[in-house]
């Protein structure tokens, strides 16, 4: 294969990382930051609303601003905070994070004023963006054909925490709106400290690259990304993902609400179903397809699954016909890890934290693109305009762009990466 490929992270150098605790830690960390951001989704919209005397228009506008903030944040973090972690190593950056986070949650939780709560979102959006260094510090403790297993085994803790946190978040809030947010702060701190003690660093000092601020907001950033065709070619794939991923949290209570008239519990055993299959895919799932048919096949397999998925959402015509499209849109799960196993063969060593924090703005300009992409969507063909009334278009859209998605994938990767025996 063209391009630049990663050493072994089995080097000499890099051994002390290899610590079962260390990788331990890092799921941890994902699944705590997952865990906290489940917690307050269901009462900060409610924390929203006392502001503005229980105004659920304003509410849902303000709501909305706080979201789009959140993602610019990231947008800008995510390659600051990579090519940080390129420069000083992986632990420092995660460790104070994972502090940062928890002390923002305790902001939230104090905050007398819909400002102060705005202030706690923009610095969360940046504590966050960790989560990219995350996945580099994985990068550089795995050799490059074990990488799309340990990602997914790590996507399991995103599924693990959307699902605990929001039933979670939804007790503690019953008691108290500000509950949340205090225990997400106590898993922040706990997290924190475990950390301190059991992660070591896994970039050594001699594969360490120059912080360089070109190189490290967000305009630079995505020019790593055009740096080698391929690269640029699977980071295309990547934001097409992204971009239709967006369309379960932005559309999903809405669409089941209007065409089945699913109440929220039903909506929320839903989405805990999702959270489920999810779960099982990218921890069990991912690893043993990979070895059997490659990444490549893996990667279309997934997209195609999810592409599937969707267009049992969208033509379902009743609420339990839906249901049969989530294991079949949960194989979706075995497309990520796949697509980012071959990004990380793409790039060296000391340029994994700026491929993953520019992977992370992809991500976040999707999460900007992607709710107005699809609520006006699904306004319109709801609408008297419209010349069907088709209430499942945004998923059909999101169908297209997996479709759109695996087929450059497959162009792209052609002769790659066949399975291993």
């Amino acid at each position: 294969m063209s391009g630049i490929e990663a050493p072994s992270a089995g080097a000499p150098d890099a051994a002390p990382a290899r610590r079962p605790a260390a990788l331990i830690f890092i799921f941890v960390t994902i699944l705590l930051d997952m865990l906290a951001l489940g917690l307050v989704m269901p009462v900060l919209p409610r924390l929203v609303e006392s502001f503005v005397d229980n105004d659920t228009a304003v509410a849902a506008r303000v709501f909305g601003l706080f979201g789009t903030a959140w993602a610019a944040m990231q947008f800008v973090a995510s390659p600051v905070l990579g090519a940080l972690s390129d420069r000083f190593g992986r632990r420092p950056v995660v460790l104070l994070s994972n502090l940062g986070l928890a002390l923002d949650y305790v902001l939230m939780a104090l905050a007398p004023s819909l400002s102060w709560l705005f202030v706690g979102r923009l610095i969360s959006g940046v504590t966050s963006a960790s989560i990219s260094t995350s996945f580099a510090y994985i990068a550089d403790i795995t050799e490059p054909e074990r990488r799309p297993a340990m990602f997914g085994r790590v996507g399991a803790a995103f599924g693990g925490g959307f699902v605990l946190g929001p039933a979670l978040g939804g007790l503690l809030g019953g008691m108290d709106p500000r509950l949340p947010f205090w225990v997400a702060a106590g898993l922040g701190f706990a997290n924190t400290m475990y950390g301190l003690f059991v992660l070591p660093e896994s970039l050594p000092q001699s594969l360490r690259s120059p912080f360089r601020w070109r190189r490290a907001n967000p305009v630079g950033a995505l020019r790593l990304l055009g740096s080698d065709v391929r690269l640029a070619s699977l980071s295309v794939v990547h934001f097409l993902a992204q971009i239709a991923h967006v369309v379960l949290p932005s559309m999903f209570v809405l669409y089941a609400t209007y065409r089945y008239g699913w109440s929220e519990r039903t909506v929320g055993l839903t989405l805990a179903m999702v959270g489920a299959c999810s779960i099982v895919v990218q921890g069990s799932v991912v690893g043993p397809v990979v070895r059997r048919c490659g990444e490549r096949v893996a990667m279309a397999m997934g997209l195609g699954s999810g592409a599937l998925g969707f267009v049992v959402f969208a033509l379902a015509p009743t609420g339990p016909l839906s249901w049969l499209g989530i294991p079949v849109m949960a194989l979706w799960g075995i497309a990520n890890p796949a697509l980012q196993g071959l990004m990380t063969r793409r790039v060296a060593p000391d340029q994994q934290g700026r491929l993953q924090g520019a992977a992370n703005s992809v991500q976040s300009i999707a999460q900007l693109v992607g709710p107005f992409l699809f609520t006006l969507t699904f306004a319109y063909f709801i609408g008297p305009a419209a010349p069907l009334t088709l209430p499942g278009a945004p998923f059909l859209l999101a169908a297209v762009l997996l479709g759109i998605a695996m087929l450059i994938a497959l162009r792209v990767t052609v002769g790659q990466h066949a399975p291993r025996d």
